[in-house]
């Protein structure tokens, strides 16, 4: 596929092909043993004719949960470990994979795939939408992000919530470059940034805080970079400011051509909600709504 002048995306991450490596070269890589440590193992797995993973655990050397993480690994479902990542925790989808919090976001990327990523080629990108502040619209859409990829979709979040930006604290990167940048011509394809050790996902920050938010985001070339995106990218999700408190978040979504709205349990008023959906008329898809209970 020809590369434009706007985005470029960097070879795959270190971990691909984990699946040709053993468990105890996993875990040795992650720091969870030692050569050493290894060698004990097999030596007990030849007496007793055991598994690896049950003679290390037999041995006390690592955990059920380190052997999980070791064969996510080898089938490329890849999370993190806790204190082995610069991302935050409240990424849960990272390092949770298997908790009920996790299953029910799976459940509602199964409903976004059947509703607007696979009803069409062209719908690539996704605007995360809700009301007000704090009801849990990063959230979701840094652990949406997530779980595509581990669905093997090639992946992009966007923040373009260039007032109070958030998704480069959730991921630990630097945010002196990023949308800001792209959009004032003075960025290009370095400011999208891979997540090390997640497969399939890439972040591209706000950047640093302009003066003129909106008026970057009705610029052309905001069209322009989605379009040049979409063909790089199988999954688009964009993160945007507050709804009722600007109009950033219709601007992408009518850019992204279609929005999901997040409502935060004994918070949202339906009013709100419509008057979303009403300000998106005839600009983007409302593919649905979701409850937030985290």
């Amino acid at each position: 596929m020809a590369r434009n002048n706007l985005i470029s995306t960097a070879p795959g991450s270190a971990i691909s092909g984990r699946g040709q490596q053993s468990i105890g070269a996993i875990l040795i890589d992650v720091g969870k043993l030692t050569p050493e440590d290894a060698e004990r193992i097999l030596r007990l797995q030849r007496e007793q004719g055991l598994r690896f993973g049950e003679a290390a655990t037999q041995l006390g050397l690592v955990t059920q949960a380190d052997i999980d993480f070791a064969i996510s690994r080898q089938f490329d479902y890849p999370y993190l470990l806790h204190g082995h990542s610069e991302v935050s925790e409240e990424v849960i989808a990272a390092y949770t994979p298997f908790s009920p919090q996790v299953e029910a976001l799976r459940a509602l990327r199964s409903q976004l795939m059947v509703r607007w990523f696979d009803t069409d080629p062209a719908h690539k990108a996704l605007a995360i939408v809700s009301a007000a502040p704090n009801e849990g619209r990063s959230f979701v859409a840094a652990n949406l992000a997530v779980v595509f990829s581990q669905l093997g979709e090639h992946t992009l979040l966007i923040d373009t919530d260039m007032r109070n930006p958030c998704q480069h604290r959730l991921f630990g990167l630097d945010n002196r470059g990023g949308l800001s940048a792209v959009l004032s011509g003075r960025g290009g394809p370095e400011m999208i940034q891979r997540i090390p050790l997640l497969l399939d996902l890439s972040v591209l920050p706000a950047g640093s805080l302009p003066p003129n938010p909106l008026e970057l985001l009705a610029r052309p070339l905001f069209q322009q970079l989605m379009g040049e995106l979409a063909t790089e990218f199988d999954v688009i999700l964009l993160d945007t400011p507050a709804a009722a408190e600007y109009s950033d978040a219709q601007a992408t979504a009518a850019c992204a051509g279609a929005a999901l709205i997040v409502i935060r349990k004994n918070s949202t008023r339906i009013s709100q909600v419509r008057h979303i959906t009403d300000t998106l008329q005839g600009r983007a898809t409302v593919v649905g709504a979701v409850l937030n209970e985290f």
